[in-house]
């Protein structure tokens, strides 16, 4: 051996000695967390929460909405993009997406004539469901029996469509920091005969033998450490919300039925309470907890993942369990994101502060939303 080679030896002998006296923490070392819902890693480096931000800032979120906007598509009486004019709607309002991803007629694309280039037909149809005819307001802000009439209306569509087609996907990009286009409060449904990309490791691993992986991790019976005290955000009595341990996004969640649900329209009436109570009484406030944490109205990505829907898809989706993600970009404050850029794009997700300390940053925050919180004592110093 030469002279270089026997000192790389010994430099990696003493740093296996180093790494193995050091008492790990993961607070202040890196390190990969496995994520068997997608087959992959994701990279946590909480100590770059102490690194100086100058990058990005972005400007003060939209605060001051109007009520109501003639103008806005959106709107009750309203008129939109095709010239339809929207009924003077006082609950949810679901309509044909006037920009459609999917359309149902859309043509085949036929057949390539080489193997790097495959492509498939995909139809579909997408709807836009507004929550609330008044633009100003948020789920947070939303009353029970409101909330509770927004996930009746995810279970009917998801009935409705699911009798047409597989796959159900309801979805809401909240902000313009996620991309939302329109700032009255809305969701998304897209129905396709296409399987969500995201579930396409999911179902992969949940077919196989092994149990640790897959929606079916997510059942009551399966999963375990998932709901340990450190990464749980609030509890109720048919539902959970928790920080999962392999969490990409800095403050995202889990929102789980307690029992086992395969879809949104087998939520009994009690657990539809429950339900809307994860946004107020029941579960303490959890999307208020959200809102509070920068006191600004806090963006995020959301989506149900359920079992495929159909009769074929009802003799094989024992293993799958009714859930929501959450995936908020706000990292430092209300202006510093989380970038998901370079080394994420190239290597892997990377995240900069663990799941158990976003957790418990989360249920340490008033149940008050900070706007009421507000107004109570706006009124108290004038009285």
């Amino acid at each position: 051996m030469s002279l270089s080679g026997a000192g790389t030896g010994q430099r990696q002998q003493a740093s296996e000695a180093d790494a193995t006296e050091t008492t790990f923490r993961a607070s202040e070392h890196q390190h990969i967390r496995y994520n068997p819902l997608q087959d992959e890693w994701v990279l946590v480096s909480a100590h770059r929460m102490k690194r100086p931000w100058q990058g990005q800032v972005e400007p003060p979120l939209l605060e001051t909405v109007p009520r109501h906007d003639p103008h806005n598509p959106l709107c009750p009486g309203a008129t939109r993009a095709n010239g339809e004019v929207n009924p003077e709607y006082h609950g949810t309002f679901l309509f044909d997406n006037d920009f459609p991803a999917l359309q149902p007629d859309a043509p085949n694309p036929g057949l390539s004539d080489h193997p790097l280039f495959q492509a498939e037909a995909a139809r579909g149809v997408c709807k836009v469901m507004c929550f609330h005819p008044w633009s100003d307001v948020t789920l947070p802000l939303m009353s029970v029996p409101e909330i509770r009439a927004v996930v009746d209306a995810w279970a009917s569509v998801t009935e409705e469509l699911g009798a047409q087609y597989p796959w159900v996907q309801i979805f809401e990009n909240k902000g313009a920091m996620m991309g939302c286009s329109n700032p009255h409060p809305h969701c998304q449904v897209s129905v396709s005969g296409l399987q969500s990309f995201e579930l396409g490791p999911s179902q992969h691993c949940e077919e196989g033998t092994d149990l640790r992986r897959g929606p079916g991790l997510l059942t009551p019976k399966e999963r375990g450490v998932l709901s340990a005290q450190e990464r749980l955000v609030l509890t109720s009595e048919h539902w959970l919300v928790l920080v999962p341990f392999w969490a990409v996004w800095p403050f995202q969640t889990l929102l789980l039925p307690r029992r086992h649900v395969h879809r949104l329209p087998e939520l009994t009436p009690a657990e539809r309470d429950g339900g809307s109570s994860c946004w107020d009484p029941g579960a303490r406030f959890w999307m208020r907890k959200y809102d509070n944490l920068f006191e600004t109205s806090f963006p995020y990505s959301m989506g149900w993942h359920g079992a495929p829907t159909g009769s074929e898809a009802e003799a094989n989706c024992d293993h799958w369990q009714l859930h929501a993600h959450y995936y908020p970009p706000l990292l430092r404050s209300a202006t510093v994101r989380k970038f998901m850029v370079g080394y994420e794009m190239l290597a892997q997700a990377q995240r900069d502060l663990t799941p158990e300390q976003a957790a418990e940053r989360l249920r340490a925050l008033p149940e008050v939303h900070y706007r009421l919180g507000q107004k109570d004592r706006e009124t108290a110093a004038i009285a």
